[in-house]
């Protein structure tokens, strides 16, 4: 009945790329109607139940008896639940990306979602609760029980959210119109989304097939594809137009009720991260879009023998360069080799995601678009989804999503409480994951031609994670602040897209009619609003995070692996200073933008 076949799907299809793997969900159920899947609903729903019997009104009570009485009980309960009902959300959530267009799998995920939001409203009492208990009264008990102590960062972490925090009804209302109110908005658009199709020289594309367009030679087919897009979007803008504003009417209200002030400190404090580290982050890579996008593209413009890029020739390759479409196997190797001349246990976690179909490589109809690591729960493994076309970037987004494979995989040694990592510091392990793989690539480079592609290719990439990410951010930050005075209409929703991106991109692209659309299809600003800014975070970081590889002894590897498996325990103050690196430096940011600048640099001096 599932689409989670062990079988490998033959890429026959244009360009021939060899057998793309499909992922085997039945590490986590067997299938939608298994009895297993039924018994484990049916266990977390009696465990809730008795759960809620046994400790609410009871946690501070607890608290004050010697050694925390059984706070640490309470909490291995609740950490038991929460991993069965990741497990089976996950499970559901995978089933529904590999097809949203199947009416099976939506309802499936819905009821599955309904279901174990249900269940959690009845635990929801447990966080507000310890958070209610007096500072002094948790610190005892965790100084006196080193197994209560274990789980000081989640306390911490959770106590964080205190000053947020609402009523015990208010939280559960919140929880529970969740699912008829943003989960529903974000399935709306992914269904629309994946059914969408885009009509170039006579056939009818997914939305990842035409964007794959842009990275074509030919000129023409890029300008079809583009306005394929634009025609597209515009006939839908409507729609997407009131997804976008109810989505963010809603979160003003969420902010309002919890007391936020501004727009992004929801995020901010999701990602354990000050907001004057991310405004010195969005204003340093403001300060270098001259010295980085706006040179490189007027460098990219004189390649392709233009005054000015159409945006539809942002990712055009360059003249001469090899476009022979890369097979899976390749794809592999390159990744394999470049993980494993960092860290041979870094390569044989990476390994176990191709050797027991944990990634779902191929394109087809109704599957989610992009690309994602999922790291489902502590007791399981991570699954991988791409949508593999055999384009380089392709392989550095396998690259970039094995890296957060392997940071789920190192992690979950710190259970389903303590796992689960910022946003910020899940980036780092992805990009450092690119920066290994464009290392590698490079250092068996020695043709300057070559050289030249690979480094214009990567400075490309940066840009993308980096200036386009911050321009995202800026977009976010302008719509979301214009929202709390009334609806934007789609017309005044394109200007600011225009104005931030025309922003960043500078005066060697042309933003030609039609890309006042493009911020439609962007699934970060529905899904996770003021997400964006964790891509530049990361690549930044690692750019500073590799000068020290480069420079340190034999032991930079086993220090990095060691803070992949901190997974959300430590602050990233805590996790970089065995680095000597500080975020919170004025300057560190600057430092990571100049390896991007320096790039270009050698670019510049290679045409000399």
């Amino acid at each position: 009945m599932t689409n989670q076949s062990a079988v490998a799907v033959d890429a026959s299809a244009k360009p021939n790329l060899g057998l793309l793997p499909t992922w085997n969900l039945g590490d986590l159920y067997p299938a939608l109607d298994s009895p297993i899947l039924k018994r484990d609903l049916e266990a977390a729903d009696a465990e809730a139940t008795t759960f809620q019997t046994r400790w609410r009104g009871r946690l501070a009570e607890e608290a004050a008896l010697p050694g925390g009485g059984g706070l640490i009980e309470a909490i291995k309960a609740y950490e038991a639940l929460e991993d069965r009902l990741g497990r089976l959300i996950s499970y559901a959530g995978l089933v529904y990306a590999g097809d949203t267009s199947s009416p099976a799998n939506a309802k499936f995920y819905g009821d599955i979602q309904a279901r174990v939001t249900d269940i959690s409203a009845r635990v929801l009492f447990f966080g507000l609760e310890l958070n209610r208990i007096e500072d002094a009264v948790m610190e005892a008990a965790l100084a006196a029980n080193p197994q209560l102590a274990h789980y000081r960062p989640w306390i911490a972490d959770l106590r964080l959210e205190r000053p947020f925090q609402l009523e015990d009804r208010i939280e559960e209302l919140f929880l529970e119109k969740a699912v008829t109110g943003p989960a529903s908005w974000n399935r709306l658009f992914d269904e629309t989304m994946t059914g969408l199709r885009f009509k170039v020289r006579g056939d009818d594309l997914s939305i990842e097939e035409t964007l794959n367009l842009l990275q074509e030679d030919d000129k023409a087919l890029r300008q079809e594809a583009a306005e394929a897009l634009a025609s597209v979007f515009s006939a839908n803008l409507r729609l997407f137009s009131l997804i976008t504003n109810t989505l963010a009417k809603d979160k003003e209200i969420s902010d309002r009720w919890r007391g936020f002030t501004d727009i992004a400190d929801s995020r901010h404090l999701a990602n354990r991260v000050e907001r004057e580290v991310v405004d010195a982050l969005a204003a340093a890579v403001r300060e270098a879009y001259p010295s980085i996008s706006h040179r490189y593209y007027r460098l990219k413009a004189g390649w392709l023998g233009q005054e000015a890029l159409d945006h539809w020739d942002r990712n055009a390759p360059l003249p001469g360069m090899e476009r022979r479409p890369i097979g899976w196997d390749e794809a592999r190797e390159t990744v394999m080799t470049a993980y494993a001349g960092f860290s041979p246990r870094m390569a044989e976690i990476a390994g176990h995601f191709f050797d027991r179909n944990w990634i779902d490589a191929g394109v087809r109809p109704g599957k989610s678009p992009g690309a994602f690591a999922h790291p489902t729960v502590p007791s399981a493994h991570p699954y991988v989804l791409l949508n593999y076309l055999g384009k380089p970037r392709d392989v550095m987004t396998l690259a970039h999503e094995l890296g957060h494979g392997v940071h789920q995989v190192l992690a979950a040694r710190q259970g389903p409480l303590m796992a689960p990592t910022p946003l910020t510091l899940a980036e780092t392990a992805s990009v450092f994951g690119e920066m290994l793989t464009f290392r590698s690539l490079l250092e068996k480079t020695p043709d300057p031609q070559q050289r030249r592609f690979l480094i214009a290719s990567k400075v490309e990439d940066m840009i993308n994670t980096v200036i386009r990410q911050i321009a995202f951010y800026n977009f976010e930050r302008a719509l979301h602040t214009e929202r709390r005075e009334g609806e934007l209409t789609s017309e005044r929703i394109g200007q600011i897209w225009v104005e931030t991106q025309g922003e960043s991109l500078g005066p060697s692209v042309r933003l030609q009619p039609g890309y006042e659309t493009f911020w439609a299809y962007i699934p970060h600003f529905i899904h996770s609003p003021f997400y964006v800014y964790a891509y530049a975070f990361g690549d930044c970081l690692v750019n500073s995070l590799y000068a020290v590889y480069l420079q340190s002894d034999e032991g930079f590897a086993e220090r990095y692996l060691t803070m992949l498996e901190a997974g959300g325990t430590k602050h990233h103050t805590e996790l970089l200073a065995p680095f000597g690196l500080d975020a919170t430096d004025p300057g560190f940011w600057h430092r990571g933008l100049s390896v991007i600048s320096g790039l270009i640099d050698e670019l510049e001096a290679l045409e000399a």
